[in-house]
């Protein structure tokens, strides 16, 4: 979220960090490209952040509707799904003595720039209505709106049956069905006199695009996870599901060089493009819908891969990311780089064509090889070079270790026992110099600083520690931790100091510099909580599993199943709620794939395709009770698993070859 400022001249004062205008109150519909950011009450003033917007630009942002010389009464706005919000609102024209309002306003509002508006009349006679429409846009691209340099309205022109704006670099255009009566270029002006009988209803629609045939916009990607459901005695779990899959399908954007391929964007409003750690860990999250996604977009990160022989040769490139008031901004690459090989391992026992982990194995080579040698001289990796050694990367490299060592003995390569023998090293380094003892069973530190000396916070961090990977034949991966030092993890992730109530805190409550709405610093981060859900029910913790599972879910409900990608969270008590937090990105591709992974955790379906086996290793206590899965994909074919209430799992459709293991 943050980068490194230059270095400042003496005697030159800091410049102000630009602050990101709140959209936690705000409607939006993403079908990326194009995104629509809209108020409760519908009406696009021109004012702030909310507009129209295709591929980063605004198109449109002035709508404001009139009805009989008034602006409607917004009753309720509501969102119909990732793309599309409705708005609800009254009128009272005064045909009638009675104060009740006697015209109903309704807007369907899409993503694409499309807004249907149907009046209905209330009244017992027939009413004649004035419509108008009052229309501007500044052209101005997201990044100057959200720094609050969107510029002036640029002038509108008489356009068919619409208005068109244009500046030398780009345009805009909006067309009415049917044709307004009158439009007034230099007001953005146009209207309607509509007679509707009692009970009648008409629909005017509104199509903004920046195509001067005003056509619907092209290039779309069909949502490759749509057929994933999931339904069960809680049917929260059912919404829950349905709108994470709905999400992810909003993000998908194609690569513009490679219009075949496909990645989720990192999140809506503000990083509606490319994060390569951010899109790999979607892609992994949401495997057991399919290895489709996950292929496309080890595609398109190993075409951004850097070649050569330097010190980055083989690193996946990525901007820096804040990590709070505690450590210096953190470098997204290493992730990345470190996350390929265990998404191409993972998603290869979930049933990717080898002829294609064939082909991205290089890729997979040039990502161990670079962090071979960017180690440094104790073994552990800093993030940044030089800077400090932190737990998640570590836990990120040994698990890219031993998931590439089994991706390279899978598919005849050499260097698999190179790795597993480095892994094997990095955990009894990391549990001589990470772990610091204490009488209440010691904790893992949040990073070693350069000099050796280790941060003693507890963070979220911690819990990408138990996120091993998968093995072939149903097994996990090895952890950095030993048993003794998991329970205590388990422990400690599991208390009220990390467990909320709505999920797990970024930094534990008691600690130095908490603060509930920090992204680093104490925030409830959705991606965090569902590592730490998946990790404690595969290392044997059902208890701590199922208690961050049903604050994670409460706090999805409270979100409209659409969680953003962090939120603040004071302890849970009677009647209180998760807050929002004003920058937070919502939907977040993250945090929408976190809610596929929290959930089919219950199911714990550990696949090995090559070898034709799936085991289940249904996470104990039922917490939500009988659950089913279905629309998933194991070996390329429809997979459907069913969770009883005694916690047994039980395959109900599967691939003709695949057969259920131990």
């Amino acid at each position: 979220m943050s980068h490194p400022a230059p270095p400042r001249p003496p005697g030159v004062p800091p410049a102000r960090r630009t602050e990101l205008p709140p959209v936690h109150g705000a409607l939006i519909c993403v079908a990326a490209p194009c995104l629509v950011i809209s108020p409760e009450h519908g009406q696009l003033t021109g004012r702030g952040i909310d507009g129209i917007y295709r591929a980063g630009r605004r198109l449109l942002s002035r709508c404001v509707l009139r009805v009989a010389g008034r602006e409607p009464v917004a009753v309720q706005g509501r969102s119909l799904g990732a793309d599309r919000a409705a708005f609800t609102a009254t009128v009272r024209t005064g045909a009638e003595p009675s104060p009740d309002p006697d015209v109903g306003v309704e807007r369907l509002r899409h993503a694409d720039g499309t807004e249907r508006i149907t009046l209905r009349s209330f009244s017992a006679r027939p009413v004649r209505l004035q419509v108008e429409m009052l229309l501007g846009t500044d052209l101005a691209e997201l990044a100057a709106v959200a720094a609050g340099r969107a510029g002036p309205e640029v002038p509108a022109a008489v356009h068919a049956a619409g208005l068109r704006w244009s500046t030398g670099e780009a345009q805009a255009v909006a067309v009415a069905q049917p044709p307004p009566d009158d439009a007034v270029a230099s007001a953005g002006l146009l209207r309607w006199q509509l007679e509707l009988a009692p009970g009648e209803s008409r629909t005017i629609e509104l199509r903004t695009t920046h195509d001067r045939t005003a056509r619907a916009p092209a290039g779309r990607v069909a949502n490759p996870l749509a057929d994933a459901r999931a339904e069960g005695d809680d049917p929260r779990a059912e919404a829950w599901f349905r709108t994470s899959v709905q999400d992810l399908g909003a993000l998908l954007l194609r690569d513009p060089g490679h219009p075949g391929d496909a990645f989720a964007a990192a999140g809506a409003p503000w990083r509606l493009g490319l994060a390569p750690a951010e899109s790999l860990w979607t892609a992994r999250m949401a495997l057991p819908l399919g290895t489709g996604l996950a292929a496309a977009t080890l595609r398109i990160l190993a075409r951004h891969q850097s070649g050569g022989r330097g010190p980055d040769a083989g690193k996946i490139p990525g901007p820096l990311r804040g990590a709070g008031p505690q450590l210096p901004p953190g470098c997204t690459g290493t992730e990345a780089t470190l996350a390929f090989p265990v998404v191409l391992a993972e998603a290869r026992l979930w049933g990717m064509p080898e002829e294609e982990v064939a082909r991205l194995l290089p890729a997979a080579e040039g990502c161990l090889d670079w962090l071979r040698g960017a180690l440094g001289q104790d073994g552990f990796l800093a993030d940044p070079d030089p800077g400090p050694r932190r737990c998640e990367t570590q836990a990120h490299a040994h698990r890219a270790a031993l998931l590439g060592a089994g991706l390279l003995d899978g598919c005849g390569r050499p260097g698999a026992d190179e790795w597993r023998q480095w892994a094997a090293a990095l955990r009894e380094r990391f549990r001589a110099e990470f772990w610091i003892d204490g009488p209440d069973g010691g904790r893992p530190a949040a990073a070693l600083h350069p000099d050796g000396r280790p941060l003693p916070r507890l963070t979220s961090a911690a819990a990408h520690l138990l996120d091993t990977g998968l093995l072939g034949g149903g097994r996990l991966a090895p952890g950095l931790l030993d048993r003794a030092g998991t329970e205590q993890l388990a422990r400690l992730l599991g208390a009220p100091a990390m467990d909320s109530g709505w999920g797990l805190r970024s930094m534990a409550a008691r600690e130095p510099g908490h603060n509930p709405f920090g992204h680093r610093s104490g925030a409830v981060r959705a991606y965090d909580s569902a590592v730490a859900v998946s990790g404690l029910a595969q290392a044997g913790f059902g208890k701590e599993a199922a208690s961050l599972l049903r604050g994670l879910l409460d706090a999805a409900e409270s979100f409209g199943y659409r969680l953003p990608e962090m939120f603040a969270a004071e302890q849970r008590t009677t009647g209180s709620a998760p807050l929002p937090h004003p920058a937070a990105c919502r939907p977040a591709a993250v945090a929408a794939a976190a809610g596929i992974q929290a959930l089919t955790a219950l199911a714990g379906i550990r696949p090995d395709a090559p070898a034709g086996t799936v085991a289940l290793s249904p996470l104990p206590g039922t917490p939500l009770g009988a659950l089913r899965f279905s629309g998933l994909r194991v070996s390329g074919e429809p997979f459907t698993v069913r969770i009883s209430r005694l916690g047994l799992g039980m395959v109900e459709e599967a691939a003709d070859a695949l057969q259920l293991g131990g």
